[in-house]
Parts: C-alpha cells; structure tokens; sequence
C-alpha cells in the first residue's frame, strides 16, 4: 500500500492511498479518514461510503462534509473508488458505462469480465487491506453511498448483514432492473439473462429477504433523477415485507451533493449509534 497524502482533519487524518489489486487487476486509490479518537489505542468501526456515476475516492472525501461529524461520533469513514481504471481497462464513451461506473458488480462478460469486479473488490480485497494497516473494529462496519453507491450499499448489505450490520443510502439507484440507470449496465455487465441481475436489485432483495435492522433511505423530492432512481419501488418492497424503514423525501433537495452534505450529519449519526451498541 502506498500512501498518496495524509492531512489533518478535526483532529483526525484524512488519508488518500493506493494499492495493486489482484482482483480488479489494476492501481486502486481509496481514502480513509481516521477520527482523533484514534489516538486513544481503540479499535474505531467503521462506514463505508460508496459513491455515484463518475465519482473516484475524492468526490465525496472533498464534498460530502463528513469529516467533522465522523470525528464527533468516532467513526471511521472510508472511500472506496468506483470502478477500475487505466489506459488497459476496458471503458465506454458514455459516462454511465465503464471507467466510473463499475456499479458494484462482479462482471461476466466480455470486455469487462477482466477487470470490473467491484462486487469483490468492495466485499472482500479492500477490507481486508484496510484491516491489515488501520486500527479499525472487522465486528462494526455499516455501508452508505450515494445514487449508484446507494445501490452498491444496499445490494451488498442485505446480501451479507452479517458484515455490515447498519445499514443506510442517499437518493440511491433502487430499483436497477427496470430503469435505464441498471438494465444498460447490467446487460453489459452480467448478459442479458435478468435472472442474473436479481441479486443487484436493492428493490427485489428487499421484498425476498430485507435486513435485519432498520434501514435509513433519504431522497430528495426535487431530485431530477427520480424517473432513473424509482425510490417508490423500493418503498412498495419495504412495505411488502414490513421492514423497518425511515424513508425520507425530502422537500426541494436535488441530486447533488449540496444535498449529501445536507444529510450526512443525519447518516453518520444513524450508524454510530449502532455500531456503538455492538458488543
């Protein structure tokens, strides 16, 4: 791992780093912000913030304004970037395939097979290097994100809650297999067997198995996106099944991320209280 910069942050560290990843076979840039709660010698949990269409690590790290409620609450928060990337890596000229939009799937089929595999990539090789080189609490680790990201933490919370165990996302991209934000991208991705693109519906896996916490959604009402993100699918699933949710639509906020730094006070408190409550 390779240290790219490190800055001091509400007493904490922002740090930004990179690796080689055999899974995504490539350079991969992550950032990780360590709250001054740090310094006391404790284990911290820890939020993963998954980002949107053509985001990196930095689009959140530099807008989200997360850091000084991370170090409040002392939690983590780390940034994970949204697709390979390099001038070998597959890529397409529009800007909702390919390089910055790798939509936390493992693909399987060509080109992309080669290297998208931001599915394992998330769940498995970047934990454990982050574990490996930070003080960070493996037990206490919730999942957010934003638009695709907030499909990428659904999709992966509810597939694995026992790793993730809160569990929230902003405006995020819910109901993929009947919009053109997720049947483009997964038939390029997975094939055109949409039997396979059931597990990366956050809105069919929350009415086939949900989660067993209560799940924070926010959307904001003036969003316009609101065609592309179906919020009201994933609203109807979590109705269907009685799961305990706080969906909020939010009055005049957009897509944007004046509308993330308008909520992440209320999403890191969300998930520090739980992951406080964690034995």
């Amino acid at each position: 791992m390779e240290t790219k910069s490190e800055n001091a942050s509400f007493g904490g560290v922002q740090g930004v780093y990179s690796h080689a990843s055999d899974v995504c076979g490539c350079e991969m840039t992550f950032a990780v912000y360590l709250p001054p709660q740090i310094a006391e010698g404790q284990k911290i949990p820890v939020l993963w913030y998954l980002s949107g269409l053509t985001c990196t690590h930095e689009n959140a790290m530099t807008k989200a304004g997360a850091q000084g409620w991370a170090a409040e609450q002392g939690i983590a928060l780390i940034f994970p970037d949204t697709s390979p990337r390099g001038d070998r890596i597959a890529d397409d000229p529009a800007y909702d395939l390919g390089q910055g939009a790798g939509f936390y799937v493992n693909a399987t089929q060509d080109p992309w097979a080669a290297n998208y595999r931001m599915w394992d990539y998330i769940v498995h090789e970047l934990p454990e290097l982050v574990f490996e080189h930070f003080p960070l609490d493996r037990d206490r680790q919730g999942i957010t994100g934003h638009s695709m990201g907030g499909h990428g933490a659904l999709t992966i919370a509810m597939t694995h809650p026992e790793i993730y165990r809160s569990l929230s996302a902003i405006s995020p991209i819910a109901n993929p297999s009947d919009s053109d934000w997720g049947r483009k991208q997964f038939t390029a991705y997975l094939g055109e067997d949409e039997a396979t693109w059931a597990p990366h519906d956050a809105s069919i896996l929350m009415r086939d198995r949900g989660y067993p916490d209560t799940v924070l959604i926010d959307q904001g009402a003036k969003d316009q996106f609101l065609d592309l993100l179906k919020p009201e699918a994933l609203a109807e699933a979590a109705a269907s099944r009685q799961q305990p949710t706080e969906f909020r639509l939010i009055d005049g906020y957009d897509h944007s991320y004046f509308y993330v730094a308008s909520v992440i006070e209320d999403h890191i408190r969300f998930h520090a209280a739980r992951l406080r409550d964690i034995p």
